[in-house]
């Protein structure tokens, strides 16, 4: 990817949050009823920006396809966003950097989270969709992982999206209609830009038509590369389910979606532009998933999506579409969004990780060596492998120790031993407590159906157990804690006993670093925050 790096050097730029971004006390309800909300700067007005809440200043130019326009392979394809050159980035600094310190303009939105729970910012009008979630990572004191995301959520159409890094917030609230309730979400998706990492994962070679010279042969910086580049054509082609306009039934169809947009064909698999029926064009549109699709929409399977126009929100004017599986579904939305933002989408996914510093070790870390001190005479450990098992040996004869500790405080009965472990997982961030299997279902599927997302739960079945929900090859898999007693101790097990483990923080840590009897490491947990 080192090329793609290099062309964007020159177009990166960052900036910072406006100094009038504020916060006020959670409610529910239209915004317009905080007529005078009590409202907390985030810092004084002499203080200087804080370089966490930076953010690009980018462009964005959408192409326009005339009514006319063909969709051949063969025709050239203008580049989806206008080369910028130094100069004209020079000039969007200016304008755009401070925004709140330009025209004063402000307006109070509300955002949600999982449970609902609100709260109201006072914003400037020309905020992105990263900068609110800068502000509220601050605001919570959430670890920013890059994967905390706003959503839009249309309640009364039963569909929601990624808002892209990106967009104006106000933009998209200006599509809204009065009557209906729709609302902003604010929490994690480590899916969002995941396909750069793993391309091949989220696009697979049957559904995936390229025209170059590699004859259908790439690798992983290749299809990134073309799906990118606006001069190159790669196509998404497979079958679909399709509701039809007017009607409450759904028919099957051979799609192929292309940079000018969605076609299906009207003669089995022909990819003829006679036989090419266009559907829709994103210019002026966005995909959203269904999250009914089943329910609201009669769909027959739950992988639904819909193509939506930025000027029309009813019912009738969606393109509803349905896939047979979570792969073919994340293919379908993930080459609308790339053909929709092409580059802009990639300058998202690097900002974040251009603006990190490798930290300084101060002198005193750098002097750090392992030691052994258990003989007469200590030795300095050189071997790194025996260097790590000591440092995981002393941790676990730490955490045993502390065990010991809070079972017994206060209380001389060692039967306390298995409520402190109890305690000492019940405040980790990846732990449920009493979640049900479909909530842990719809839990993980919000936050990014990737390989190793996971959270742990209560089993509803077995009041004694628990239970990992783990996400692999965009499958949700659960697999049951035991307890296992041995001569008065309670250890937990994943594998029948063979691994024990003194409480669940040791088998989360262990399985972070070993994949086991799992079919993947732990990688991301699902984390809720209450706003």
């Amino acid at each position: 990817m080192s090329d793609m790096n290099n062309t964007l050097e020159d177009v990166h730029t960052s900036g910072c949050l406006g100094e009038k971004a504020e916060i006020s006390g959670s409610g529910k309800g239209n915004v317009s009823g905080f007529s005078s909300p009590s409202l907390i700067p985030l810092h004084g007005p002499l203080q200087p920006p804080n370089p966490q809440l930076s953010r690009n200043v980018v462009c964005q130019g959408n192409r326009k396809i005339e009514e006319g326009e063909e969709f051949l392979l063969a025709a050239p394809v203008p580049s989806l966003f206008p080369e910028l050159i130094p100069s004209t980035v020079s000039s969007l600094v200016s304008d755009c950097l401070l925004p709140s310190t330009k025209s004063g303009a402000t307006q109070v939105i509300k955002v949600y989270n999982e449970d609902n729970t609100s709260r109201a910012v006072e914003v400037p009008t020309d905020i992105t969709a990263r900068d609110i979630c800068q502000l509220f990572v601050l605001k919570n004191h959430c670890i920013d992982d890059h994967s905390w995301t706003l959503f839009e959520h249309l309640t009364h159409l039963s569909i929601e999206r990624i808002i892209e890094d990106h967009e104006s917030v106000m933009e998209v609230l200006s599509g809204w209609a009065m009557d209906t309730d729709s609302r902003l979400y604010f929490r994690k998706n480590y899916a969002k830009y995941e396909f750069f990492n793993k391309p091949l994962d989220f696009f697979p070679d049957h559904m995936v038509s390229i025209s170059s010279e590699t004859n259908g042969m790439m690798n992983h910086s290749q299809l990134i590369q073309t799906f990118l580049n606006s001069s190159t054509c790669p196509e998404i082609h497979g079958h679909l389910h399709a509701k039809e306009q007017g009607r409450k039934s759904w028919k099957k169809f051979y799609f192929v979606l292309r940079r000018s947009g969605l076609y299906f064909s009207n003669k089995g698999t022909s990819k003829e532009p006679r036989h090419l029926q266009f559907i829709a064009e994103f210019s002026d549109g966005d995909v959203y998933t269904l999250l009914s699709a089943r329910k609201i929409h009669g769909a027959p399977t739950d992988y639904g999506f819909c193509v939506k126009s930025t000027k029309r929100g009813s019912p009738r004017d969606l393109k509803l579409l349905c896939a047979d599986d979570e792969q073919t579904r994340t293919c379908w939305v993930t080459a609308m969004r790339l053909f929709k933002y092409g580059m802009q989408l990639y300058q998202n996914f690097i900002q974040p990780h251009q603006k990190q510093k490798t930290p300084m070790r101060s002198i005193s870390e750098n002097s750090l060596v392992a030691m052994d001190f258990s003989g007469h005479k200590s030795r300095v450990i050189e071997n790194p492998s025996e260097a790590l098992s000591v440092a995981v040996e002393e941790g676990l004869s730490w955490r045993r120790k502390s065990c010991h500790r809070l079972s017994s405080h206060g209380s001389p009965s060692t039967s306390q031993g298995p409520m402190s472990n109890m305690a000492l997982h019940m405040a980790q961030p990846w732990f449920h407590s009493k979640l049900s299997r479909d909530e842990a279902h719809r839990l993980i599927t919000q936050q990014g159906l990737i390989d190793g997302v996971f959270l742990l739960r209560d089993s509803q079945s077995n009041p004694n157990t628990f239970v990992l929900s783990l996400c692999h090859t965009q499958r949700i898999k659960h697999f049951q804690i035991l307890p296992v007693d041995e001569e008065g101790e309670l250890f937990y097990s994943l594998d029948d006993g063979h691994t024990r483990f003194a409480d669940l923080i040791q088998l989360v840590e262990f399985y972070q670093l070993n994949r086991g009897v799992l079919p993947c490491k732990l990688k991301h947990h699902c984390a809720r925050i209450t706003l």
